[in-house]
């Protein structure tokens, strides 16, 4: 029974790093799909590189039923 519990206690140390480690990242802010996009072709062109295709601008924010409840 003391080998049963060992493991389950290894277990969950073990997925406790997991998680830990799977939390670190870049710390910043999010990127927008159009930012992204403007950030790839700026890199491409600096690199003399075929540029992407011009991201198109975000549409102006639209209402969604649920946007309240959030």
């Amino acid at each position: 029974m003391a080998d049963m519990s060992r493991r389950v206690v290894l277990a969950g140390i073990g997925a406790t790093m997991a998680l830990t480690l799977a939390a670190c990242g870049r710390r910043a802010p999010l990127d927008t799909p159009y930012q992204a996009g403007l950030d790839a072709r700026r890199e491409a062109q600096e690199n003399d590189e075929p540029l992407p295709p011009e991201p198109k601008p975000p549409v102006s924010d639209r209402k969604f039923v649920l946007d309240p409840i959030i």
